[in-house]
């Protein structure tokens, strides 16, 4: 056995004391770092003006001669001094104010565009355009959803609307497109997509109303009970092949150059959240989306705006004249007219929230089956009827 022996422990030297009085170069970082600290700057801007200005408010009142007069002259100046003051603190006010408003607008921006992240212009073949529009002036994002994701089962779509719309919404969103975007992957079935949504939707008001609980200081009577949810799921196939399970929620329409018409009329199951969803689900044929072709969706706050005469807005007729005379169908396009035409109608801001979304597909016609017409077909499903709640 070989040992080896450890020589005597050695003294360490002491290091030289830097001239800063720092002992480590962490510390001479820390240091440049507090010297480069721009927070001490900003509350001295942030306390200068108002400082200054009340300094020669009470410098005038106290040294000045005229402040002590009380003729015409010194009145006028007094008046003149105190206006001034006034003034410099509520511009300084104001300037403080916008800044919070701009950062503030700049971080909910930053975390809607997160939520309802932006489309890309192609997905798997498919030209996407999607655009919305919030009842609320202060969010960008409502209470519409919509996401289009690309999966080894084909890509699947869903459009949804939350009651009410705004902010207040926003929750229950996150709560839909969370589950969405893993579900999507990890079921091979459209209808146990649905499943999932439907479960993400309980859990969370269960959330809510365990929130909102007479505990915890609120109003006993929750509103949680009344919250549903429309929802539309689309699967697109590899060839074209849609099939859709919609929840009370309009149908899309289907576009190709000089035709606009609905996917399906059949009635839709009942949107989520008041009632169960029933034990066999059956996605509806839809046909094909045939190379050419384009779906448009949207949310009830497009065929539900008025005018300020009480008038529906005519969306149908708005497609039909987006795809009329024209050779092709182009999604930005269709949007444009839409959007023109809407705004043009109501006058002003929708009192609901408005999501819109065009699918063109732009595969290679050698994908198609050669047998397939340009029409949507017509089928029955073994959905159940239902009252609109919308």
């Amino acid at each position: 056995m070989i040992r080896i022996k450890a020589g005597p422990a050695r003294r360490p030297r002491p290091r030289a004391q830097p001239a800063d009085g720092f002992r480590t170069l962490g510390d001479r970082g820390a240091a440049r770092r507090a010297r480069r600290d721009p927070r001490p700057v900003r509350r001295a801007l942030a306390i200068g003006p108002p400082a200054v200005w009340g300094a020669c408010a009470i410098s005038y009142k106290l040294a000045c001669p005229l402040s002590q007069e009380s003729g015409l002259g010194a009145r006028i100046v007094s008046g003149a001094m105190v206006f001034a003051v006034g003034t410099g603190l509520l511009l300084h006010v104001r300037r403080v104010l916008l800044r919070e408003l701009r950062q503030a607008r700049k971080v909910a921006g930053a975390a809607q565009s997160v939520l309802l992240r932006p489309l890309p212009p192609r997905i798997d073949g498919l030209n996407v355009a999607a655009a919305q529009l919030s009842a609320d002036r202060g969010a960008s994002v409502g209470g519409d959803l919509y996401e289009v994701i690309a999966t080894e089962h084909g890509v699947r779509v869903v459009m949804g609307d939350v009651r009410g719309h705004g902010l207040a919404a926003l929750a229950t969103v996150a709560a839909l497109l969370g589950s969405f975007r893993e579900a999507v992957h990890d079921e091979p079935e459209l209808d146990r997509v649905l499943r999932r949504l439907d479960r993400a939707l309980a859990r969370h008001l269960r959330e809510r109303a365990r929130a909102e609980h007479p505990s915890a200081g609120r109003e006993p009577d929750s509103p949680v009970a009344e919250e549903f949810v429309t929802l539309l799921l689309l699967e697109i196939g590899g060839d074209g092949a849609l099939h859709a399970l919609n929840c009370g929620h309009p149908w899309p329409y289907l576009l190709e150059p000089g035709r606009a018409e609905p996917l399906a009329r059949t009635e839709p199951l009942p949107p989520l959240g008041p009632f169960p969803l029933p034990d066999e689900l059956t996605p509806a044929d839809c046909g094909q989306l045939l190379p050419g072709q384009a779906l448009f969706l949207h949310t009830d706050g497009a065929e539900d705006a008025r005018d300020p005469r009480g008038r529906f807005f005519p969306l149908e007729a708005a497609l039909a004249e987006a795809v009329r005379d024209r050779s092709s169908v182009i999604p930005q396009t269709v949007l444009r007219t839409v959007f023109t035409r809407l705004l043009r109608h109501i006058g002003g801001r929708p009192a609901d929230d408005v999501a819109l979304l065009v699918l063109r597909n732009n595969r290679s016609a050698r994908s198609a089956p050669s047998g397939a017409r340009g029409t949507a077909r017509e089928t029955t499903t073994d959905q159940q009827p239902t009252n609109h709640l919308q």
